[in-house]
């Protein structure tokens, strides 16, 4: 049996930190020069991580692509170019080349430890690419922000998701508006991704907008559309007079739900929550719509998980009459280690920096493969397999191996939200029926493959 991995301590996150190599060599020695990897290695994780990683898409993952890409065996690429590295360099970070500049790349637990804790000030949430091609989503500059301004809005985004209570304000109303949404994924023996996923943007329209939203599927289309156009921002440096005209219908539109919005959505909340103009509070729900729409996926790829592990479907019934919601709460977890919605960390040094005394100018990207890290068995018991009882371990949330919402500053303010929804999706699926078979079909007996295309996924379905 595969044990949780236990939870570990600031000093050494994975007990495998080598202490001699963290000393911060003497200023000016050539120990203190970074270690930069040879033009191959750069070439190679380029080729087999980056150029991927960017081409299956980054505001809106390309569903073709990512299929293509699992079935030629990219993330088995990406992880040997990882292991390598580590290999080579004796797990130190490594300064690799690249088109946009200098990426610094961290493998080792111990510098993924020190990464979270720095403060977003200094470790900045958007690289310059990143940005451009967020900047077509968003061209007012809303997730582009530094400094204050930052820090402002994310003050607003703490307060109407709650990021800091253990249960959001409106999660009565949440979890009735999801029962109600969630009857239809049950009406037939099939379950598609394509009816979860418009299911699941009904839900996010209620929650976000009210009622006075549900039907409003060319809203979400907007959206949609200009976050697949994102991908393409890095490339043209910026959003075209196409994308503004679009932002700026959708911006309309949310400013007439705005008023009538009710006070338990979260544009509701937002609406009441006193800020600056500069803020643009309204614009915000432009990315609480769309952070909504990761539930789907999400969904998708746990029930597909527990149609591959009948004994850990069978768990969550294991009271006559009773359903354990913890237990599947855990399952989600695992769902988002194995399959992260963001399988890097990418940041940018806002000032010059040191990171195990060696010295890194401003403009230095930093980037962690969290992806990849949380699989390894050398790190992760059992990496590549489901085992959701190792979410049951006291202090597992704030274990660093696994970071499937970040840790830090950079945490994301809606993960006790989002994981609610996708629990409460899961469990309306659930309650009353068994997944008993999926497509793509999984063996739980070798490890579970790299990626998984959420859109491919079909869930036959039979009533408990």
């Amino acid at each position: 049996m595969i044990q949780p991995a236990p939870p570990t301590g600031p000093e050494d996150p994975a007990g495998t930190h080598d202490s001699a190599g963290s000393a911060d060599p003497p200023p000016g020695s050539a120990a203190a020069r970074p270690s930069r990897a040879r033009r191959g290695e750069s070439v190679r994780f380029a080729v087999t991580h980056s150029l991927p990683a960017f081409v299956r898409g980054v505001p809106a993952p390309r569903p073709a692509i990512g299929a293509l890409l699992g079935a030629v065996g990219q993330p088995r690429w990406s992880a040997a170019t990882l292991r390598a590295l580590r290999d080579r360099y004796h797990g130190a970070p490594v300064l690799l080349g690249g088109a946009s500049g200098d990426t610094l790349v961290l493998l080792d637990p111990a510098d993924v430890e020190e990464f979270f804790a720095r403060p977003v000030r200094e470790l900045a949430l958007d690289a310059v690419d990143k940005t451009r091609m967020l900047a077509v989503l968003e061209p007012t500059g809303v997730i582009c922000s530094h400094g204050d301004l930052r820090e402002e809005r994310r003050s607003l985004n703490d307060k109407v998701l709650a990021h800091h209570e253990d249960t959001h304000p409106s999660h009565g109303t949440f979890r009735t508006v999801i029962a109600e949404e969630c009857t239809r994924l049950t009406a037939g023996p099939t379950l598609t991704f394509a009816r979860l996923r418009r299911t699941v943007q009904r839900i996010a329209r209620r929650i976000v907008l009210g009622d006075q939203a549900a039907g409003d599927e060319e809203l979400h289309g907007w959206l949609l559309t200009l976050r697949r156009e994102g991908n393409w921002g890095a490339v043209r440096r910026g959003p075209t007079p196409a994308d503004q005209r679009l932002y700026a219908a959708a911006t309309d539109r949310l400013h007439v739900y705005a008023p009538h919005a009710p006070d338990t959505t979260l544009l509701g909340r937002a609406r009441d929550t006193a800020c600056g103009a500069d803020v643009d509070a309204v614009g915000q729900a432009h990315h609480w719509l769309l952070a909504l729409d990761t539930i789907a996926p999400i969904a998708a790829r746990t029930l597909l998980l527990l149609a591959a592990h009948p004994a850990e479907q069978a768990a969550l019934h294991d009271q006559p009459g009773d359903f354990d919601s913890t237990r599947l709460q855990a399952c989600v977890l695992e769902s988002l280690r194995l399959y992260p919605i963001v399988p890097d960390l990418l940041r940018i040094l806002r000032a010059d920096s040191t990171w195990r005394g060696r010295p890194y100018p401003a403009g230095t990207h930093v980037l962690v493969p969290i992806g990849f890290l949380q699989r390894d068995s050398g790190l992760v018991p059992g990496g590549s397999l489901f085992v959701p009882g190792r979410w049951c371990a006291e202090g597992a949330d704030r274990d660093r191996r696994m970071a499937p919402f970040s840790h830090g500053e950079g945490r994301c303010p809606g993960d006790r939200l989002g994981l609610m929804a996708a629990t409460e999706v899961c469990a309306q699926v659930l309650r009353e029926h068994r997944v008993i078979k999926g497509r793509p079909r999984l063996d739980p007996h070798r490890p579970l493959p790299g990626a998984l295309n959420a859109s491919g996924v079909q869930l036959a379905l039979a009533r408990s």
